[in-house]
């Protein structure tokens, strides 16, 4: 027979586990979607949605003698998108729905839609990688000057200039290099005041060249340590179109012949993107992305 003072060690065996609080694993939300031009795909319509654009005319100068003889021929062309679907499928039987501890029940539904939204994000992110024109380089040190000639390329291009908010997308790896570019000379001299200080203080916020910056990191960083972000005309009628063609929703299946009875759930939405004036909106930006060190 065991003596001496019993403490909890002592009686492990009937010390209840409780799980005090539960957490969701965090992860990247993303900027592509809250950047695209969202636009709905109507019930009734089909499976694609289309948009046609009308080439512009050219005016002549002309005089009182003059005898017209070179029609202007309207011409149209035509992007079409076609939503497809995605779902995240899980499966919880009656035993463990009803054992587990609530506080990680309740952070199940919101772990189903950051799927989702991740997977929307990245699939927008997609888009960038299949721009017209690369700038910049593998293995090459980004600068603010990149970004500016492309947003410069955006607005003045002769094909169809732009004139609306142009934002740019990089992996928090290639904006290190510009917050480099900006802070040089820090640990030379006293920081000076202005945005040197504002970007040393909180990290590279700025625009550049009008240009709005976001950072996303779900931005796949390559086996060469590089990473393809972008700049693009943003918003309403911009470069990215994000055709939405049902909200996502949510099924739930009884299936009662699994583990003593089990609920299937299956999260689903259906959306594509589509490039919008391809080859004059749309620039990638490749470059380093290396994890830094300094």
């Amino acid at each position: 027979m065991p003596t001496g003072t019993t403490i909890t060690e002592t009686l492990n065996d009937s010390l209840d586990s409780v799980v005090a609080q539960a957490r969701i694993v965090r992860e990247n939300t993303g900027e592509m979607v809250q950047l695209a031009d969202k636009v709905t795909l109507g019930e009734g319509v089909g499976n694609t949605w289309k948009e046609v654009s009308m080439a512009r005319l050219t005016a002549m100068a002309i005089t009182e003698t003059t005898e017209e003889d070179n029609p202007q021929q309207f011409s149209d062309s035509a992007i079409s998108i076609t939503p497809s679907m995605v779902s995240v499928y899980t499966v919880w039987t009656d035993r463990a729905a009803r054992n587990i501890s609530k506080k990680t029940w309740a952070k199940t539904g919101a772990l189903n839609q950051n799927a989702i939204q991740r997977k929307k994000d990245i699939d927008g992110l997609t888009v960038l990688d299949g721009a017209t024109t690369s700038l910049s380089g593998a293995g090459t040190t980004l600068t603010s000057g990149v970004i500016a000639a492309a947003a410069s390329r955006i607005r003045a291009n002769t094909t169809e200039p732009w004139n609306g908010p142009v934002a740019f997308v990089l992996h928090g790896f290639q904006k290190k290099d510009i917050f480099d570019e900006v802070t040089a000379g820090i640990g030379t001299y006293p920081v000076p005041a202005g945005a040197t200080a504002d970007v040393f203080k909180n990290g590279f916020t700025l625009g550049i060249d009008g240009s709005v910056g976001f950072t996303d990191n779900n931005l796949t960083i390559d086996s060469n340590d590089d990473a393809k972000g972008g700049v693009f005309a943003s918003g309403r009628g911009g470069a990215i179109v994000l055709c939405q063609a049902r909200a996502p929703w949510v099924k739930t299946v009884r299936d009662e012949f699994l583990g003593g009875g089990a609920t299937k759930v299956l999260h689903r939405d259906e959306y594509a993107y589509g490039e919008r004036s391809a080859g004059n909106w749309l620039y990638e930006i490749l470059s380093d992305a290396l994890s830094p060190t300094s």
